[in-house]
């Protein structure tokens, strides 16, 4: 471990040391008026940081935890209402506050990020359901006390000095869980799905799901935030249920410095308890200087609060590349591929036609074709079976018709997108863990020191030299830097087809010709099933098995390298003498 890093660990143990000791013996010497503010503050924090994991870390922008907090803070103040404060309902109205915020969140997740939603969905979504809560809650008479909210309710006899150390040890041990999970490698899926969704996805990672499952949880957090509340404001409003405290919730958030969460905490305790404070003594100007404040904070912080705080990365010791036995490949038994009649049309315009296809194992079939042909349409219905086409399509004899690129992965098969699609935030390293991830079931608490792949993969990471940048962060690399990256992204995925569109795009000769003998060992000794799109007939003649030719959609030439690089139907293709 680097002294950098012993060092960032120390500071960071001595920050939490503090917080906890002023939480402690805050009440010795904190008046009344601000320990119940900052009690407040406190919780609201907890929310906060919920909206980070979403909106930061995720890139699910979010209205709608102030409707799940209202749930909790409701179901505790409605079974203590009206059913007394005997232990046993504080039991229920404890488990009901975390059970239905958590179900609903469930349900939210499920509308949000189903199969075929967009991302649309999420955010519209979101600012209906707090409108719907508050409704509810204006609808609920004397059970909810509709406007009126409840109060005068039993509640933990805790005082306010142990209300307000309760929700100090609560937000900093949220804190402190929160920051171990984004910081392992399970944690790096959410980053990676908010830079790119469709990477993360043909790496077999299951995106809808994660979703679904953080909005869950978190759901169920924010209403344990709720009972919190419930028991220490010993009152509960409609407001804290709405739309407008779950934009204040993304306000603070993105003022405090979204994707950091300490950021989020310190805004929403400075600008909650500053507002506390102001309505006091400035009754009728406090909101226009706190919407002041926001204006400076908006033109001069864009970071918001974390961008006073220089950015500092800490390289740390590289992980070890490790070596990992290649899974043993099923005995053959018909085409790993079959493609029978596939057709693709953009209403009238058809972009394939007929297309009748199959690669066995240990085949290497180049895909070629002037642009227009259709080679990168075909690629992408091989690879997602939700794309509408006619025709069929199998890998291993299992129909992909209907099938999200995720699960398509799952079957065996990998795909490098034309243009390098990698996770620009993260670093080389943690992009091979993600690649991993489908595979080797992922810590939720660390982050490995060993980074296991097959022997191809680290096979292209050393030829190319990023084998020694696996702490380099992504976006930073140059474009052949990063289709190399891309390349062993989907190698470590140990597909048996491996679809590449273009690999080899701004590498050098050299680097070329060692991922052309990379691409014949995947093939030739390993026995992957390849399907090669290239422009550079000179690299396809020396990789290639077969070469199938595409023109204006359908394919009219499948043979050997010979065949097809010395026809002259290629070459008036090439040349645009040739007609469809």
């Amino acid at each position: 471990m680097s002294d950098r890093m012993t060092q960032s660990r120390g500071l960071l143990l001595a920050l939490l040391l503090l917080a906890a000791v002023l939480v402690l013996a805050g009440p010795l010497f904190l008046d009344r008026f601000t320990m119940n503010v900052l009690t407040r503050s406190m919780i609201y924090a907890i929310l906060a940081l919920t909206v980070d994991l979403l909106w930061g870390f995720t890139g699910i922008l979010t209205f709608g935890q102030s409707a799940f907090f209202g749930a909790g803070a409701y179901a505790t103040a409605m079974v203590l209402t009206h059913l007394g404060g005997a232990p046993e309902h504080f039991v229920l109205a404890f488990v009901l506050a975390i059970a239905i915020p958590t179900l609903l969140a469930a349900l939210v997740g499920w509308l949000s990020f189903h199969q075929g939603a967009t991302p649309l969905y999420a955010t519209v979504i979101s600012l209906v359901v707090p409108i719907v809560m508050t409704q509810l809650i204006f609808a609920g008479g004397q059970s909810t006390g509709s406007s009126s909210g409840l109060v005068g309710y039993p509640t933990l006899a805790l005082g306010a000095a142990n209300h307000f150390r309760l929700a100090g040890v609560v937000l900093i041990g949220f804190g402190c869980l929160a920051w171990v999970f984004v910081r392992s490698d399970a944690g790096r899926m959410l980053v990676a799905i908010r830079d790119n969704e469709m990477r993360a996805a043909y790496l077999g990672l299951r995106v809808q799901l994660v979703r679904i499952l953080l909005m869950t949880v978190l759901g169920g957090v924010a209403g344990f935030a709720g009972f919190l509340l419930a028991n220490a404001a010993r009152m509960v409003a409609p407001e804290i249920a709405g739309f407008v405290f779950g934009t204040q919730l993304v306000i603070w958030t993105a003022l405090g410095g979204r994707g950091t969460l300490l950021g989020p905490v310190a805004g929403t305790l400075g600008i909650d308890w500053l507002g506390a404070k102001l309505s006091g003594e400035l009754p009728f100007l406090w909101q226009l200087l706190i919407g002041a404040i926001f204006v400076v904070m908006i033109l001069f912080l864009p970071r918001g609060l974390a961008g006073l705080v220089p950015r500092r990365r800490h390289q740390g010791t590289p992980p070890e590349l490790v070596a990992i036995p290649t899974r043993r490949r099923a005995d053959a038994v018909g085409p790993v591929l079959s493609v029978r009649g596939l057709g693709k049309s953009y209403g009238s315009l058809h972009v394939l036609e007929s297309i009748d296809l199959e690669v066995h194992r240990g085949e290497l079939v180049s895909l070629v074709g002037p642009n227009g042909a259709g080679k990168t349409t075909m690629m992408r219905c091989l690879s997602d079976g939700t794309e509408p086409i006619s025709g069929s399509i199998t890998v291993l004899g299992r129909d992909i018709g209907g099938l999200p690129p995720e699960r398509i992965v799952r079957l065996g098969v990998g795909r490098k997108f034309q243009l390098a699609s990698v996770f620009e935030s993260l670093s080389v390293a943690d992009c091979l863990r993600l690649a991993r991830m489908s595979l080797d079931r992922p810590s939720l608490l660390r982050r490995s020191r060993r980074i296991g792949l097959p022997a191809p993969a680290i096979d292209i990471l050393r030829l190319t030299g990023l084998d020694g940048m696996l702490n380099q962060r992504a976006g930073l690399l140059s474009h052949g830097q990063k289709q190399a990256l891309e390349l062993a992204m989907v190698v470590a995925l140990e597909p048996e087809l491996i679809l590449l569109d273009e690999p080899t795009a701004g590498l050098t000769k050299a680097e070329r010709a060692m991922i052309g003998g990379v691409l014949q060992r995947l093939s030739g000794e390993l026995g992957h099933a390849v399907i090669l799109i290239e422009h550079d007939l000179d690299f396809v003649r020396i990789v290639s098995q077969r070469i199938v030719v595409l023109h204006q959609g359908r394919m009219v030439m499948d043979g050997t390298v010979g065949e097809v690089v010395d026809s002259d139907l290629v070459r008036a293709i090439y040349s645009g003498a040739a007609n469809a």
